[in-house]
């Protein structure tokens, strides 16, 4: 990517109109209103909720974003990846075609340029959303360009002053360079440069077992690479359900990724046409060789060249900027919302924060961040999906659980999808149907979680889902069977005597 000339590779036409739409070259910022409700810096999912939202009620909004509207999610995160991914399902849905009776003939081959070109086609035809011209006609003045707080109520873009009652920091975060000797000058892609590949990459390496790393390792295996995965902890996604972990790790070796776990990459070094990765993984010294390396080790939030010391925000550079319960940063004119001050960085906790940043910004409202129970997925195949406490966040709050699981082995539905692998656990407050938190991994586990989710924010206990009726057959009465199982615990054998002595009495 570059600012300058604002191309974004490979210069087709589909890049050219997302161009066109979240960053048009012939854009001229407008002429500043004499002052602002709201000020938002970053046009990501977070300041474009809030901007979008403000407007609809009424505020004089402005919006400043120095590169792409849409931010991370729909230039170099969940789009294009879920595009991506949605690619590799269909090439391993056609290797396991056999196994459903269906004989693919030899020599089909994987288009992995074509993949791409769907996935850049697809961002492409979303980009209205989130375009320049679509939130100036929702009442939102649009400046492209970078900010800076020049004064205690304005911010600067394009050497035009912006006069704000109430800002809101919302510039979202970036990919994280791993401390690797050698990894700079070698070359190494991240989620910001990845999706710009035209060629398949013969052999990667992916440095990271969490959601990134995992998610893209098994696209690229399952689109034709071969794929070494660094992990520097013992098994992946170290906070999911271990058991969950485990079953996506024997996923991956089934699907011929290489796991590297426990190790520890010493240094990198660029070869004739390869690059080099020496490293140590259980003690023992060894090298690997590959075409590409992609970093998804974390992201750091942008808080740089904002002048935050100047209007009294503090920040951290690893954390993000230090916000209260309401999202208040230490200046009670400036708000934030999204990656740039959160811990989970999902697009629905950008959007969810940003709500909260409206009520409390505009309107003196009470929404607090600690309110909000954020579900997570993972988008591998199985998906991993978790809502509220885990196993060991229990463990770590003494808090006594009782925990209801069902296998998908056990489930009709599963069974006829060839998915048998997966499971949906349930955990309530000991003695209790209270829902405290839930895991489900399942090919579409983010969309069966929802039904956990509303649930806990109803405040529902998992006997009541039991009373749910779900269709037969779909992989989601795996959630009303931990239902029914939480109800026979209330079968104690005193209750059951009375039933029986009652049915006696009645015959």
């Amino acid at each position: 990517m570059t600012m300058d000339n604002l191309t974004l590779p490979p210069w087709d036409k589909y890049n050219q109109t997302l161009i066109a739409q979240v960053h048009p070259p012939d854009w001229k910022n407008p002429t500043p209103a004499s002052r602002y409700n709201l000020v938002v810096i970053g046009g990501g999912t977070a300041g474009l909720v809030t901007a979008a939202g403000a407007a609809g009620l009424g505020a004089r909004v402005a919006l400043v974003e120095k590169y792409l509207l849409g931010g991370d999610c729909l230039n170099v995160g969940c789009v294009p990846s879920k595009s991506m991914i949605r690619s590799s399902r269909a090439a391993a849905d056609v290797r396991d075609a056999e196994r459903f009776g269906v004989r693919v003939p030899p020599g089909v081959e994987i288009d992995f340029a074509a993949a791409m070109e769907r996935m850049r086609q697809v961002r492409a035809a979303i980009s209205p959303h989130d375009s320049a011209k679509r939130f100036s006609e929702l009442g939102v003045d649009v400046f492209l360009g970078t900010a800076r707080f020049s004064g205690p109520d304005t911010v600067e873009v394009g050497g035009q002053q912006l006069r704000f009652k109430r800002a809101v920091i919302a510039t979202g975060a970036r990919a994280v360079q791993p401390p690797i000797q050698g990894l700079a000058t070698t070359g190494y892609l991240t989620n910001e440069t990845v999706f710009s590949l035209t060629e398949r990459p013969r052999r990667l390496a992916v440095i990271g077992g969490g959601p990134l790393g995992c998610e893209l390792a098994q696209a690229f295996q399952r689109l034709g690479s071969q794929v070494v995965l660094f992990h520097k902890h013992h098994h992946l996604l170290g906070r999911e359900d271990a058991d969950a972990a485990e079953l996506l790790q024997k996923t991956f070796l089934r699907e011929s990724i290489r796991l590297v776990l426990d190790s520890q990459i010493k240094r990198v070094e660029r070869t004739p046409g390869e690059k080099l990765i020496h490293f140590v993984a259980q003690g023992r010294a060894e090298s690997v060789v590959v075409d590409e390396i992609l970093a998804g080790t974390g992201r750091a939030p942008n808080v740089e060249g904002l002048n935050l010391e100047g209007v009294g925000v503090q920040y951290d550079s690893r954390e993000g900027v230090k916000v209260d319960d309401r999202l208040r940063t230490t200046n009670p004119r400036i708000y934030t919302a999204g990656d740039v001050c959160l811990r989970w960085k999902f697009t629905h906790a950008a959007d969810s924060t940003a709500r909260i940043v409206i009520q409390n910004a505009l309107f003196f409202g009470r929404k607090k961040l600690s309110s909000l129970n954020l579900p997570r997925v993972t988008y591998t195949d199985p998906e991993i999906a978790h809502i509220g406490l885990s196993e060991h966040d229990a463990q770590e709050g003494s808090i006594p659980l009782d925990t209801f699981t069902r296998p998908f082995a056990e489930v009709d539905r599963a069974l006829c999808d060839g998915e048998p692998d997966g499971f949906v656990k349930i955990h309530v407050r000991k003695g209790t149907d209270e829902i405290l938190g839930a895991t489900i991994v399942a090919r579409h586990a983010g969309e069966m979680i929802s039904e956990i989710s509303v649930a806990m924010a109803a405040k529902l206990g998992l006997g009541k889902l039991a009373s749910v009726i779900h269709p037969y057959p779909t992989q989601a009465e795996a959630i009303r069977q931990c239902g029914d199982a939480y109800n026979r615990t209330r079968l104690t054998p005193g209750v059951k005597k009375l039933f029986q002595s009652w049915l006696a009495w009645t015959r």
